[in-house]
């Protein structure tokens, strides 16, 4: 019974966060998350994993993320995924960095030639640490050195990649990166291509490559671990904000808590 309190009190923490999308959306990261590096969220496990299902995951420790491209003329040639999908999931993506404490570089070729500015809301968002390259018309983000420099600075080994066109931004740098050495994770409705089978061509190239493909609610799952921790609020909103179908059900279910709460008190 004790538990299941724990976890009842867990999930409206939870709750709560995520009904602040309800209103205008702002939320706040802890400043911990600024200001250190924080470790794997592993304490709020009932059972330690092996080292070799730690493995096995997506770990943010040791992670950078990495935004190539995500320019608002290159937007009108993207086919195979809804682009208000991709531009939500990229923010996400970013704010999930953020929360986490993963050092975030992004990037892009010419943001002053036809592909356009990077996205807004994405700029709105990211944390002032997060670092941006200018390259100098490198179609590939890897022959820029650096952008290349910036990523061997962070001292980490697994990159998270996200970026449009899958098949030329997102792809070389992927392949390129892990050929030396990197473990790198490509998050595909976090990117965009001109067609489906350009995409679906890509990921066969990649996954042919040793890159893994992911979605947003991967890395956001795997880096939030557990529901049994202090921030799982600011969490809460996240998977809120990425999936607005869910925000609902929250929301749904926190006006029946604090209708049942009401009740309560006048009895």
């Amino acid at each position: 019974m004790k538990r299941i309190k724990q976890l009842g009190k867990t999930f409206l923490a939870f709750a709560t966060g995520a009904a602040m999308l309800i209103q205008p959306l702002a939320f706040t990261t802890s400043a911990q998350a600024q200001e250190a590096s924080q470790p794997l969220h592993l304490e709020g496990l009932s059972k330690e994993p092996t080292e070799a299902a730690n493995a096995a995951l997506f770990d943010p420790t040791d992670a950078v993320l990495l935004l190539l491209d995500h320019q608002t003329g290159l937007f009108q040639t993207v086919n195979d995924v809804p682009v208000d999908d991709l531009r939500r999931n990229t923010v996400v993506l970013a704010k999930i960095a953020k929360q986490a404490d993963i050092p975030i570089i992004y990037t892009a070729s010419e943001p002053d030639g036809p592909n356009g500015p990077l996205m807004k809301e994405l700029a709105d968002v990211l944390p002032s640490s997060a670092k941006f390259i200018r390259r100098q018309g490198e179609v590939s983000s890897w022959d820029n050195a650096d952008f290349v420099e910036a990523v061997e600075a962070t001292g980490r080994k697994t990159l998270v990649i996200a970026g449009v066109w899958t098949s030329v931004c997102v792809a070389f740098p992927a392949l390129q990166a892990h050929a030396e050495g990197y473990d790198v994770v490509v998050v595909m409705d976090a990117s965009g291509d001109v067609s489906k089978m350009a995409s679906d061509a890509a990921l066969e190239r990649m996954v042919a490559g040793g890159i893994v493909p992911v979605t947003t609610n991967t890395v956001l799952s795997e880096t939030h671990r557990t529901w049994n921790r202090p921030d799982a609020a600011e969490w809460g909103a996240l998977y809120a904000e990425l999936v607005p179908e869910y925000g609902s059900a929250v929301e749904s279910y926190t006006r029946a808590q604090e209708a049942a709460t009401k009740s309560d008190a006048k009895e």
